[in-house]
Formats: structure tokens, sequence, C-alpha cells
């Protein structure tokens, strides 16, 4: 039989491994986030109604936790205090579902269920400015979760916490048998979110980051001298030498990280981190993870503390952050990063604090549309079940599996946040600000790259894209063959629909410039399902240089690697597509306008990094055919069954 052009040994050893393993693999779907709803039991807190009102504040009812009576309480400035955060004009539309430890503090959800991220009504008229129990919507739909795949952590954890809750046994099979064959691998895990303040013209970037967590390498031999007896091409020789090396003292790795880097006003941007990975924690099956850099007097004590309420947080940090579902709150206490390093001390200090709730609109696929109320309040409306809003992962159901290098997921491509922030002095308050989150890991960032994003748009308040794109390495790259390639991708949600522009659906196209212009233009012409052509281009004016970044490098660890800025106009199109017998192709529907109609910005997010950037990047993405047919699976088996159903 005849193979098709571009096969090659890897690509053929990487087909073979995964359909060896497809008794293994989770149903053949694309990876999605089944819901399973809450259990009501002691251990659960739940956020469902608003039941009592006392002395001008309003009380969240909850099922009983390991305390009695625990109660939720918000005051009218929004401060929250509690296991679950929500403001008061959301107290109705968010239902977060935290498991308590025996403490009464935030702990992860268990493996086989799945955080309620959002709770909504089907119809919301209130009156304007009366806001009471009674013109409450009390047909909640609570089918509905909006938790990605790949949300909770993937590094190794090392914090106290996480450490004390192995039993001894386990812990000695995983030093003895796990640790040996993994603990060289370079491994880094990044969390970034952007906060966008229309009424300021200015938005707000936080990068969290865990480079090296739990890794031990071989130390260099000391006083080695060359022994020119044994020094040469004889197979002895290296045998000797390999086993001298396995004699070799264990060490920690020299690019073990913790890192919080903040991107503010004018392209502003402070930094600070530590060494000591057993500050950072995170959970393995939720969005929520945190770092302490320095305890409050009188408070070195709670080490062993990980999550916490947001008012224990309050009382006990000094400098550090914490990210749970639903709330969002840190104090960095560092310097200028665009001088010195990342360590302590090496530029100009600077300081923020940010305290604030946030309510998830769209994960990454269909969501509940956004309403708006009469009293400017926007709220959330679902139409159906919650399979229809299934959530996938970003790139594929292979991401489940260490296949590419390194793996991204957006996790909020639409959010709404509400509370304050301080940037050096300067006060920033905010309510149902545009959010948005996304996540990155493996051994370290793509060669060459470009990004951007975008949730706040003029007339178009429902309307989100992220946009990227890079140089990723294959499986099996050891192999001959092609050991890269280039793929990129447009993801956009509207009006309740998600639309994603992929290579293993349909096509995609851009040209980049190494700063200062974005085009993308892609079409999805996937039979299964819509078939639509979108369209960004974004720029920034020549007086905005964007602002140098760092991120992880494979040898050399955090670096000047990337240039962002927030200050991007951008111009977005969408149009559906329809099969044209003369032309024998996908055309622009002629008898309907756009769906969206040049939606425009100028606070949308934009990067490139990596390089070489000599001249204007223009690529045509396409995917190697073994790849694409695997990815594609889900697709076909869901066309067929349909076909079938």
């Amino acid at each position: 039989m005849k193979m098709r052009r571009g096969l090659c040994l890897r690509q053929i050893a990487f087909i073979s491994i995964c359909c060896t393993s497809l008794p293994f693999f989770p149903p053949l779907c694309r990876t999605t986030s089944s819901f399973v709803p809450p259990t009501t039991s002691r251990a659960y807190v739940t956020c469902n109604k608003v039941s009592k009102s006392h002395g001008g504040r309003h009380v969240l009812e909850t099922t009983t936790s390991s305390k009695a009576n625990h109660y939720q309480i918000i005051n009218h400035d929004n401060q929250i205090d509690g296991a679950c955060e929500v403001p008061i004009s959301r107290a109705v539309f968010v239902s977060p579902a935290y498991p308590l430890d025996e403490n009464g503090r935030p702990a992860d959800v268990p493996r086989n269920r799945k955080l309620l991220s959002v709770s909504t009504p089907n119809q919301y008229s209130p009156a304007p400015g009366n806001r009471t129990e009674a013109n409450m919507p009390n047909n909640i739909n609570a089918k509905i979760n909006l938790q990605t795949p790949h949300s909770g952590r993937k590094f190794r954890p090392t914090h106290p916490s996480a450490t004390k809750q192995s039993s001894k046994f386990r812990s000695w099979c995983k030093s003895t048998f796990v640790s040996p064959f993994i603990s060289n691998r370079r491994f880094t895990e990044g969390w970034y979110y952007r906060l966008t303040l229309p009424q300021y013209n200015e938005s707000f970037v936080f990068i969290f980051s865990i480079e090296d967590a739990g890794r031990f390498i071989r130390s260099a031999e000391r006083n080695e001298a060359p022994n020119m007896e044994t020094r040469g091409k004889s197979p002895l020789s290296r045998i000797r030498k390999m086993f001298r090396s396995l004699k070799r003292k264990k060490v920690k790795s020299p690019l073990t990280l913790a890192c919080m880097q903040l991107l503010g006003p004018q392209d502003t941007y402070l930094v600070q981190s530590h060494n000591d990975d057993t500050k950072f924690w995170g959970w393995k099956h939720t969005q929520g993870l945190g770092c302490t850099f320095e305890w409050k007097e009188n408070r070195a004590n709670d080490c062993e503390v990980a999550a916490m309420s947001p008012q224990e947080w309050r009382e006990k940090v000094q400098s550090g952050f914490q990210v749970l579902p639903f709330h969002f709150q840190g104090r960095l206490d560092g310097h200028d990063g665009t001088m010195g390093g990342v360590k302590s001390n090496q530029g100009i200090r600077g300081a923020a604090e940010y305290d604030m709730t946030i309510r998830p609109v769209a994960g990454w696929g269909n969501y509940p549309p956004l309403l708006t109320g009469m009293d400017g309040v926007t709220s959330t409306s679902a139409e159906y079940g919650g399979e229809y809003y299934r959530q996938y992962s970003t790139a594929g159901w292979l991401a489940s599996y260490p296949v590419f290098e390194p793996h991204w997921q957006i996790t909020m491509a639409h959010a709404r946040a509400t509370g304050t922030l301080n940037w050096n002095g300067t006060l920033y308050e905010f309510n149902d600000a545009p959010f948005y989150a996304e996540k990155n890991w493996g051994g370290a960032f793509p060669t060459k790259w470009y990004w951007a994003q975008c949730n706040s748009f003029e007339n178009y308040p429902d309307l989100a894209f992220t946009a990227g794109g890079g140089i990723r390495q294959l499986p099996f790259s050891f192999l001959p063959g092609k050991k890269t390639e280039t793929l990129g991708m447009i993801g956009i949600h509207y009006n309740g629909t998600f639309y994603e522009i992929v290579p293993w659906t349909g096509e995609m196209e851009w040209k980049v410039r190494p700063w200062g212009r974005w085009e993308f233009r892609g079409r999805c012409t996937d039979k299964s399902g819509m078939q639509f052509e979108a369209e960004v281009v974004a720029f920034t004016e020549e007086d905005v240089p964007g602002v140098l970044l760092r991120a992880p490098t494979k040898d050399e660890g955090m670096q000047y690697f990337c240039r962002d800025s927030g200050f991007g106009h951008v111009t977005l199109s969408l149009w559906m597509l329809e099969w044209d017998e003369v032309v024998g192709d996908y055309v622009r529907k002629r008898d309907k306008q756009p769906i969206i109609d040049r939606a425009r910005s100028n606070q949308c997010a934009v990067e490139v990094g990596g390089g070489p950037w000599w001249d204007v990047w223009s690529v045509s993405s396409k995917m190697s055919s073994p790849l694409k047919w695997m990815v594609r699976l889900p697709y076909r088996i869901r066309s067929t069954l349909r076909r079938m159903g």
C-alpha cells in the first residue's frame, strides 16, 4: 500500500503507540468537563439563594459545613467573608461549591466532581433600584459548569500541605521508583490573567509561574581531572563515566523559581520572586494556586497552610498571591521588572495590591449568553442543558497526554471582576470589569510565537477572542523527519456561541510583523458543525513600544523572551459560510449580514515572543496528516453517531 506523502518513522511510531493505547483512552470525544452536580454534604458550602436580611446585610443560605450554621456574609460594599465569594449583585447567578478541610479552609474539589462555576436564571428583569428578595429570580438552572479541562496543576507539588498528605510508604515508592526517571526533566507551569478597565483606559496583567518544582539534578564532579588513559572512544570508558555520574550527589535545580509578574498602567512592569518552591501550592483538579513570599509578624508557623479564606489571607500574608476559582487577591512587594533581574533588590522598588471577586462567563466552549438588566448589571441566561455547554481542551484531546511541548489552555475566555487594585499608591475601583485567564505548562515556551486577546469591545459586551500560534515540537523528534510544525488558531466567544478555527477543522493564516501589526484570517469548514470565517487585524501606535517580559527558557530559566502591550487597536469580523456548487468551495453567505461586523476595541493585548524576528512572519498553518487524523478522530465518531442516531 502506498503511504501518504509526508509520513516518516517518527509519525508512524506515534500513531502506533496511540492506536495501541486506545483501550486506555477516555471516551473518544474532545476532552471535556462533563457536569457532575455538587452533593449536599457536610464538606461542601454552596451559595444558592438570598435567604435572610439582617441590618442592611444580606446573608446567603448555605449547606451545612463542618461547623454549625456556616454562613456567607456580604456587605453592601461588596466586601466578602467566608469560603465562597460573590458580589451581592451576583449572589443568585454564581453558585460556588468549595469543599472545606478540617480547619474550614477552601480545599480542592474531589477528582470525580466538578466545581459548579455558574448558575443562571432563565429570565432576569429586576425593577431598577429595588433589588430585593421578592424580585430575585427563583428559576435557577444549576446544570452549567464552565470549568475547562486542565484547570488543575501539572507541576510536582512540594508545598508542606501536599507532602504531608502522602503516606510514608507512598513517598518511599515515589522517591525510589519514580523520581530517578523524571526528576531531571525540566518543567515549568505558568498562569496568565488579564483585567481590563475601560473606564480608566488601562489593563493589568498578572503572571504567576513555578519552574522546576521538586527537580534535582546530579552535581558536577569536584576536582575531576581528565583521565588520558580512559578518554577516547572506548565503550568501556563511557560505561565507567556513566557509573561515576550516578554516584554524584543530587542537588536542587538552579532554575527553580516561584515568580509573580504584574503588568500595569502604561505598560509598567513589577516583579517579585523566590527560589523556594515549597512556598508555592496548587490544587490538582481545580484552578486554585498561590504562593506566600512573606508572612506577617508572628505568622511564620503558618507556612504549612495553603489555601485560606480571603479574610484569613488578608490578615496573615505580607506579600504573595492566592487564586481561588471565584476570588483573586495578592500583594506584591518587589521592584521594577524592566531593570535588573527577577530576584529581590535588583531594581527600583515597587508595590501593588489587589482584591477582587471573579464571575466566570465563558470557558472554552459554548456558554450562557450575557444579558443586561434594567439596572445596567449583566447576568447570564441559559437555554440548553449542561451538555450543550461542555468545555474543551484548547489544543484538542491530545493535550491530555504529553504529546506536544508546551501545552496551552484557556481557562476563562471571558469573565467579570469586581474589586479594587492599588498600583504604587494609585487606587483603581471597578465593577463587572472584563477578565481573562489562561495557562501554559511544559519544558519551555515555543521557540517563536505570537498572541492577541481582547474581551472589551465597543457595543459588543458579550464578545471575546483569543488568537495565537507558534512553532511547537513534534513527538518523537529524535527520529528522522520533521521535528517541528507551525500552527495557529482563533477562538471567538459571542452571544453564547463558541467559534473555533483550528488546523484540524479548517485553515488558518497570519501575517505578523516583528512589532506593530497582527493579521489573522481563518475558516472552519468542518461538515459536522457550523462553517464560518473570521478576520482579525490588530496594530499598535508608533509611540507604543511595548514592554519586554520574562518567560521560561529551556536552559537559562526566566529571561526576557517576549514583548507585550495592552494598547492594541483591533477590528474583528465574523461571517457564516455556505457551499457554492459553482465555485466548489465554501463562500460567505450572500443573503445575510456578518455575524460580527467590524467590532472595535483599543484595549487589545498583543504579544510576540521568541525568534528570530527578522521580517514579517507570514504563514499558512498546516498540520501534519497523521496528527490531524488523530485529532479529528472524535469529530468523525460524533458525526457517525449523529447519523446513526
